[in-house]
């Protein structure tokens, strides 16, 4: 069962690599697995190589030119990977670069990755501020609830467009506050 490709999407802090990881964990005990591959992880690795980029918030500080070439060459492991075995790809619709925001899956992109399916999971704007300032791991740029709210308005309207294109359902998954079991469940049932 190879040639499975599903994208996961959401703003940072929606909670996205968490619900992934447990649904990815409940369905290994029914014997379905996915290779896991988180893009930006793929980007940073060729970022390093390329452009001396030392971690991933710097990630957006690289010229276009650079970054559209990693993009695709980013595309193109993943869409190898998913030769052997389905993979699940943790990614975003839009990254937020000095410019504005910049697709995280262009056309050259998703004719690499030919998605089978697209799955936003969100939660709400305040959710997502708070989330992101417990989360120490990371440099972040502090964003105002408006601009979140914005973030996840353009992040619909990118999945939406990506789904035109590939001709890959969108499915949005709500990640509340205190209720992960419900989000992870309605992802398992996506990816069965």
């Amino acid at each position: 069962m190879g040639e499975k490709i599903v994208v996961v999407t959401g703003v940072p802090g929606s909670g996205k690599t968490t619900v992934i990881e447990a649904a990815l964990k409940q369905l290994k005990t029914q014997g379905i697995t996915y290779e896991f591959l988180n893009y930006g992880d793929i980007m940073l690795e060729l970022m390093r190589e390329r452009e001396g980029v030392s971690d991933r918030d710097d990630m957006r500080k690289v010229s276009t030119g650079p970054y559209r070439e990693i993009q695709r060459e980013a595309g193109k492991r993943i869409a190898r990977a998913a030769e052997r075995k389905p993979v699940l790809v943790d990614t975003h619709c839009f990254v937020r670069k000095p410019e504005g925001y910049y697709p995280g899956l262009p056309r050259w992109v998703l004719e690499e990755l030919k998605p089978e399916s697209i799955i936003i999971i969100e939660a709400t704007p305040e959710e997502v501020a708070r989330r992101r300032i417990k989360d120490a791991t990371r440099r972040r740029d502090k964003e105002l609830i408006q601009e979140i709210e914005e973030h996840q308005l353009l992040n619909r309207s990118a999945a939406a467009a990506y789904a035109a294109f590939s001709g890959a359902p969108v499915r949005i998954i709500q990640n509340r506050d205190k209720k992960l079991n419900e989000a992870v469940k309605e992802l398992v049932l996506a990816l069965r």
